[in-house]
């Protein structure tokens, strides 16, 4: 069944890249940004997680908590916060299970290549828990911009 606006997002558990765990649940009553990306440290996915960094206080001004999730362990996930000073959490998803219940993974091409992965969307979670925006074809160069800008608009 597909996610529309409106649905309740699915609770998931996660660890972040230091072991800490992260459940849906517990960020109720703040607008979250739970973003799908493909891989740390890969062009397309480091330009989107550094301009989630460069608007992270705008971000959190507008009481927005940012979320990225990947199938990549907690070891690269580290390295990627490092190297690029992410001051938000990364979710190990290495099964894909959360990315499947968000439909943010399954069959694709990259470069000409049929493979199975994660779909580059992001999920815009209301106080509430409810899905107020669903970004299903995600560009990393204006993407964060229209984020803050619905943000604004629901929030307000």
């Amino acid at each position: 069944m597909p996610l529309n606006l409106g649905d309740t997002a699915p609770d998931f558990s996660l660890l972040d890249a230091n072991g800490d765990r992260i459940t849906l649940t517990d960020l109720q009553g703040k607008w979250v940004v739970l973003y799908f990306y493909p891989r740390d440290n890969t062009p397309g996915c480091t330009k989107e997680a550094c301009s989630f960094k460069e608007n992270y206080a705008i971000l959190q001004a507008q009481g927005g908590f940012v979320l990225g999730v990947s199938t990549d362990n907690a070891k690269s996930h580290q390295k990627f916060i490092n190297k690029f000073d992410l001051p938000f959490p990364l979710l190990c998803d290495e099964t894909a299970q959360v990315a499947t219940q968000y439909e943010s993974y399954g069959p694709k091409k990259f470069m000409g290549k049929d493979l199975v992965g994660i779909y580059r969307q992001t999920f815009l979670i209301d106080p509430s828990g409810k899905i107020a925006k669903i970004y299903r074809k995600v560009k990393p160069d204006t993407h964060v911009a229209e984020v803050l800008a619905d943000l604004a608009t629901l929030s307000g």
